[in-house]
């Protein structure tokens, strides 16, 4: 029997079972009209149905899982030294000595090393940033990282139901998604999406895209999440600060990840994490918000990203509301206890002292909530300040660190090559929990929380570490 014929085999009894449950409910309520029992026993069946369809709906998103995925490690050719990329800046002639200096400071502030990568037509003086050399760089990420992907997972591409493609500054036609498809033959019912513009954060919104997809489609028991950014499109060859420090951090990297409901032919095949928890919150109604980063031109007509007044701001508001809703679902119920004590005790002091010395408001100790971190690769300074907000130690926020020193802001792909680290330092085991965090343009945050599953306990893959991890954590960042 194919796949194509079991999966509609399986819809059909998913499908006969929910008309079975609601014929059973009518003919309940029929008995209880028939017998003129109490009228409190109407609601019995009604009651019975929604939580039965609950527990349905429940049970189907704790299949949702991660079979596996894959972060690509650019060819040592591409490497950019960062005395060789500021020397690089002076040569090129596109910038004048002040954004030089400007992107000095930020380059030697940031924590980045010297084993980044740029594309090829970045290498070039002066740079080539053509629709050509563009679609070169996609071929380059894209196909080595998802080679790798089936390989490590077993699973051919004629199985894949789903594709989603994040990539935020670059949507050629035909689509990043449908270079994908072409390449790798995906059956002709495949859903393609290709996500853009939505910043550092479109990784978790293409793993819910994923999800949605496996959970209303029994046709779908795979699908894949492409996430990059093609940095020869993103480059800005102009003068304005403020559209420069997509320069200084974005570097190229790309991963692919395979999501699985664990139905139908892929009931068999082992997953390695577990999807525990999915939350996005987004600002985009608030004005300063949705300014906050956004592509334009500057004076002298040239396209640049720019930063907006008052991000770090926008940011931390974003977040207290992020982490408000994320907090109901992954704290446990000691935490979420001792929180709530800890925030009326603060209230009342703060009614009790004058303004200028109340105490601050507490947070939760969300190393109570996971094991692992993986936040937003935004550099060192960022970094620091994004995990002292949230309580975490130097520990908690090694990942995201040593990602950015050893291959800079890959945007959404960054989080994976965070879980990367993790496991090639061996540290995620049975039951751990790994929390990444992305924040992107509009604003929006996304959270994803993956439970490590059992029967991997033995495996310690280096991925895109492999002949430097033994050099992390390192000391200088």
């Amino acid at each position: 029997m194919d796949i194509a014929h079991r999966d509609y085999l399986l819809v059909k009894l998913h499908t006969c079972l929910g008309v079975a449950t609601l014929l059973l409910c009518v003919l309940a309520e029929l008995f209880i009209f028939a017998f003129r029992c109490r009228a409190a026993l109407y609601l019995v069946p009604v009651a019975a149905l929604l939580l039965f369809n609950r527990f349905r709906r429940r049970a189907a998103a704790a299949d949702i899982g991660l079979v596996d995925f894959s972060c690509l490690k650019p060819p040592r050719r591409l490497r950019i030294p960062v005395a060789g990329l500021l020397e690089h800046f002076s040569l090129i002639g596109c910038f004048d000595d002040g954004s030089v200096e400007f992107m000095t400071k930020v380059i030697e502030a940031s924590g980045m090393g010297n084993e980044t990568y740029f594309p090829p037509s970045l290498h070039y003086i002066p740079p080539a940033a053509t629709h050509a050399d563009a679609i070169q760089e996609a071929h380059m990420l894209f196909f080595p990282t998802l080679d790798d992907l089936f390989a490590k997972t077993g699973v051919p591409p004629s199985a894949v139901g789903a594709l989603v493609v994040n990539c935020s500054g670059f949507c050629p036609a035909p689509s990043l998604a449908a270079i994908i498809a072409s390449r790798y033959r995906l059956r002709a019912d495949a859903k393609t999406f290709n996500l853009s513009g939505m910043g550092c954060a479109s990784g978790v919104i293409g793993v819910d895209v994923a999800r949605r997809l496996l959970l209303t489609h029994a046709t779908i028991s795979y699908a894949v999440v492409v996430s990059a950014e093609i940095v020869t499109v993103g480059w800005y060859s102009g003068k304005d600060q403020g559209k420069l420090l997509l320069n200084c951090y974005f570097r190229t990297g790309c991963s692919a990840a395979l999501v699985t409901n664990s139905r139908g032919p892929a009931a068999t095949v082992p997953v390695k994490y577990r999807l525990a928890s999915l939350t996005r919150t987004n600002q985009i109604a608030n004005d300063r918000s949705y300014r906050s980063g956004y592509r334009d031109e500057d004076g002298e007509g040239i396209t640049g990203f720019t930063l907006g007044q008052g991000v770090g701001r926008m940011v931390s508001e974003l977040l207290r509301a992020h982490l408000v809703t994320l907090s109901l679902s992954i704290l446990p119920l000691r935490e979420k206890l001792r929180y709530v004590l800890a925030l009326l005790l603060s209230s009342r002091r703060r009614l009790g002292d004058n303004k200028l010395s109340r105490p601050a408001v507490p947070l939760p100790d969300f190393c109570k909530a996971a094991d692992h971190f993986c936040l937003p690769s935004s550099g060192r300074p960022m970094i620091w300040r994004l995990g002292q907000g949230l309580g975490l130690g130097e520990r908690e926020m090694e990942a995201a660190l040593m990602t950015f020193h050893r291959f800079g802001n890959q945007s959404a792909a960054s989080l994976w090559y965070q879980l990367a680290y993790l496991e090639a330092k061996g540290r995620v085991h049975a039951g751990d929990t790994v929390w990444q965090l992305g924040i992107g343009s509009g604003l929006k945050a996304n959270s994803m929380v993956w439970e490590r599953v059992a029967g991997h306990e033995e495996e310690r893959e280096l991925g895109p570490w492999k002949d430097c991890i033994h050099k992390y954590p390192v000391t200088d960042t």
